[in-house]
């Protein structure tokens, strides 16, 4: 018996027949089984064979590598519709993982995005892929949490120069406008809304303004390019002076001294990718900058001090960063609602120290750094018995440092407060959480290219 033909996975346009190649057309025509979403089949509907069956995945994605499955096992052709380039934030990714790559057979189109950026005569190699094309993810908001919809979209416009973006019927191009102008990067880009590719009804607008798209409504289906019109900047990762951030006035203070945010920085290990909490922000100078440090993770920082919240909820307007999200509370209030950490610093308490270690250890990932600073004495002492008494390993390591200061043509040294810094890692019998799908890889979701209404 000879194997089970693979199933097509094809990509299409709106322009129907006329997008596809005779290969495309041939499999299309003799398939036994059509895959599509509602739009994209009634488009072919006059080159699907009578006989065929045809199967909507509109809300039924996860059912359609069963159906692929069981036309191979009857030996029957089958094929997917899927728009432009299948492996472009499209199902061919997601139906490899859930089949044997043998299962299936990608014929791919010109990207949607590939049409926009041709459209408007704007080189494409070097830009950023991004889709939005998922439920309603509502409006951005400055410090929005990794979870929101148009998160990848907020971190990417601070780190490319070009972006092409899929959206979706509720994550729009006027959305996209509006959240540049909630990052402050009003001034930084333009875009274009390529609308109805390859229909008499495409329309592109070029060259609009963050602002000018903020107020407009745009027809979809529909793509956005992003290219920035102002330099990026490059700003100082790390070891910046204590002036670079607001403090309280007229008595500069609840900063984290510059020499003591290096070493306790440097303890925490921090990765590209790592999640932070700050816990007893005070201006938030420690969270700042390990937000710079990690361009693909992401800080959670509280502060309950109204004040300092103020305070430090101006250093982040002023960093220009979106992977933060400050709270005002006193932990450990809400800190459930966080992703866990691969670091922890904790430079306030109000009063909790004992019960935040413990809280901090048992949901840090394994390997991670818990790093904590103290003036007292009394704070030092607790931090090292709930240490012990959690079987946990620690160190301690006294700071202090002595700043040069003018006196009349000359120069003294002026000591500054010691701190004691305390460090405790993480390990697997603290850490360790059950996941049902833990080393199982699965693709995600597709969210890019249109495979039918509501998915892309």
């Amino acid at each position: 018996m000879t194997d089970p033909q693979p199933c097509r996975v094809i990509g299409v346009l709106d322009d129907g027949a006329a997008s596809l190649g005779d290969t495309a057309i041939a499999h299309l025509r003799r398939a036994d089984l059509v895959i599509g979403g509602t739009r994209t089949l009634a488009l072919f509907e006059d080159d699907i064979a009578p006989g065929a069956v045809r199967r909507d995945l509109t809300g039924q994605l996860s059912a359609v590598p069963e159906w692929i499955r069981s036309a191979r096992e009857a030996r029957q052709c089958s094929v997917v519709l899927a728009t432009g380039d299948p492996l472009c934030h499209g199902i061919a990714s997601y139906l490899a993982s859930r089949l044997c790559i043998e299962a299936i057979e990608v014929l791919p189109n010109v990207s949607t995005l590939q049409l926009a950026c041709a459209r408007v005569g704007l080189a494409w190699q070097d830009a950023k892929i991004i889709s939005i094309h998922a439920k309603d993810a509502g409006e951005w908001t400055q410090g929005a949490a990794p979870s929101h919809g148009l998160y990848a979209l907020a971190q990417a416009v601070r780190q490319h120069d070009r972006l092409a973006v899929l959206t979706s019927p509720d994550n729009t191009p006027d959305r996209i406008a509006r959240l540049l102008l909630a990052e402050g990067q009003g001034d930084d880009f333009h875009l274009a809304v390529a609308e109805h590719l390859c229909t008499a009804n495409e329309r592109v607008l070029a060259d609009l303004s963050p602002q000018d798209a903020a107020q407009q409504r745009f027809a979809d289906p529909n793509v956005v390019l992003l290219w920035r019109v102002r330099p990026r900047t490059n700003p100082v990762r790390f070891g910046l002076a204590d002036a670079a951030f607001h403090q309280r006035q007229p008595d500069k203070g609840l900063i984290t001294k510059q020499e003591v945010r290096a070493v306790s920085l440097a303890r925490m290990q921090l990765r590209a990718d790592s999640v932070v909490w700050d816990i007893g922000a005070g201006s938030g100078s420690v969270g700042l900058e390990a937000a710079r440090l990690c361009p693909q993770g992401h800080v959670w920082a509280i502060e309950k001090n109204d004040g300092d919240f103020e305070i430090a909820g101006r250093n982040v307007h002023a960093f220009g960063i979106s992977n933060h999200t400050l709270a005002h509370g006193k932990a450990p209030e809400g800190l459930q609602d966080w992703s866990d950490p691969d670091s922890v610093f904790i430079g306030g308490s109000g009063g909790e120290l004992a019960e935040l270690i413990a809280l901090c250890l048992r949901r840090m990932k394994a390997g991670g750094w818990l790093v904590m600073n103290f003036v007292t004495l009394e704070n030092l002492a607790t931090a090292t018995h709930a240490l012990s008494s959690l079987n946990a390993t620690w160190d301690v390591l006294q700071l202090q440092a002595a700043r040069s200061k003018p006196i009349l043509h000359m120069h003294r040294m002026a000591a500054e407060n010691p701190v004691w810094i305390v460090c405790a890692q993480a390990d697997a019998a603290m850490a360790s959480k059950e996941h049902p799908f833990q080393g199982l890889e699965l693709a995600p979701l597709p969210s890019g290219e249109r495979l039918g209404e509501g998915l892309r």
